[in-house]
């Protein structure tokens, strides 16, 4: 089966709600999946059902409250199966940030001045400020830098960095804001050879391939199920061992099993519905494309065929741009590198501000963002954090070849 032609690209957008909005009378064409992506209609309505028929909390003797218990035992099969993990290897919380800030607050409990604690300046700073404020420690933060020629991560010295006083080493699956893919089971394989730990932030990474937390072999894993068709919602992979070893910062009644331990107060129970529905989307997605096993390999067929798919949409948009003399791009441009990439692309158009092309596009119907997207190190390395940041554009699956042929046509227009 040939995956870049599978897709039945009506069925896909007739799952989402939101794909009929109009601007300047047409169709709004969602170019932000970055920031957020849309949801398929069995969201809204799990969310919904949550809230009418299960509005209660948890342990409870009667209905609503049983019916918690039961969305909450689903929602963490679901992100297992998402993940490749256990069910009681998942933790949830208000979101990736959130969950990272607690994390580090527990790992910070070990450890001692000395102790280094290697990022990346590619990242989000939701990976990079939670481990950054450990300083308090006594901990000795280590900066791996980027290739400003295509804003790929310096692995080599990000490698170098790494020693025997390592403790943690915290990077990015991808970049959220020039789409670069880096080598996370190299860099959590060596993490593991001096015994330090690994914390992957998949968030920007999720919707656009597949994940498995083992065959990575990364302690930690952190996504966002508002990047991959869900609601707001964290999600956190931790290796079992690790989340019954690391003290986590709760409330004394709470319980002292994992994951519930660093699930701290009471849960977002209808967005845990909707995580379960989106995950459910992409398996009967991959169900639609032949696959009739178990939900984690429709899952896997989903997210094979959706990331071949665009791949068609990076080629056709970056070549597009690349061919507007007015814009200056950043990233990976060369057709053979699309696999260390995702759809997302920043730029800049000469002559205007990123918040003046935005908003130009805005009336058009092109939803796409300018800013740092808090990629904030990248920006201010890249030199354009003082003039507006740059322009980011970032394609989902529903998303269609003509509507990138519509873009190309209004930046011109620019």
């Amino acid at each position: 089966m040939n995956v870049e032609n599978s897709l039945d690209l009506d069925w896909i957008r007739s799952q989402f709600p939101a794909l009929s909005i109009e601007v300047a009378g047409g169709p709004a064409v969602f170019l932000d999946a970055p920031g957020g992506t849309q949801v398929p209609q069995q969201v809204v309505s799990a969310v919904s059902d949550a809230l009418v028929n299960a509005n209660a909390n948890t342990h409870g003797a009667f209905l609503t409250s049983q019916r918690v218990d039961q969305i909450i035992a689903a929602a963490h099969q679901a992100a297992g199966d998402f993940l490749g993990c256990d069910a009681d290897e998942v933790v949830f919380g208000p979101n990736m940030t959130s969950l990272t800030f607690s994390l580090s607050r527990a790992m910070g409990r070990a450890l001692k001045p000395g102790d280094e604690i290697v990022l990346t300046y590619l990242d989000h700073d939701a990976n990079f400020a939670p481990w950054k404020a450990l300083e308090e420690t006594g901990a000795v933060i280590r900066v791996a830098d980027f290739r400003r020629e295509d804003c790929t991560l310096d692995i080599d010295q990000l490698l170098g960095l790494i020693n025997h006083n390592t403790k943690i080493v915290a990077v990015g699956y991808a970049s959220n804001s020039v789409g670069s893919i880096n080598d996370v089971a190299q860099i959590a394989a060596a993490a593991k050879a001096v015994g330090a730990y690994s914390f992957i932030d998949a968030v920007h990474y999720a919707p656009h391939g597949p994940i498995d937390v083992r065959a990575i072999g990364c302690d930690f894993l952190a996504c966002s199920a508002y990047k991959f068709f869900g609601p707001h919602q964290g999600i956190l992979y931790g290796r079992r061992e690790l989340l019954e070893r690391l003290r986590p910062y709760k409330v004394r009644p709470a319980s002292d099993e994992p994951p519930w331990r660093w699930e701290t107060g009471t849960q977002n129970h209808e967005a845990m519905a909707g995580v379960t529905a989106a995950v459910d989307y992409l398996a009967a997605l991959g169900e639609r494309l032949g696959e009739t096993g178990a939900r984690r390999q429709q899952l896997q067929a989903s997210m094979h065929a959706t990331s071949a798919y665009e791949r068609r949409l990076s080629e056709k948009l970056i070549a597009g741009l690349l061919d507007i003399p007015s814009v200056e791009f950043f990233g990976i441009r060369e057709l053979e590198r699309f696999s260390q990439r995702t759809p997302t692309v920043s730029i800049r158009v000469q002559g205007l501000s990123p918040r003046d092309v935005v908003e130009r596009l805005a009336e058009l119907g092109f939803f796409v963002w300018e800013g740092n997207y808090y990629a904030l190190n990248l920006s201010e390395r890249l030199g354009v954090e003082s003039s507006g940041g740059m322009i980011r554009i970032g394609c989902a699956h529903y998303n269609t070849l003509s509507e990138i042929d519509r873009l190309l046509a209004a930046i011109e227009t620019l």
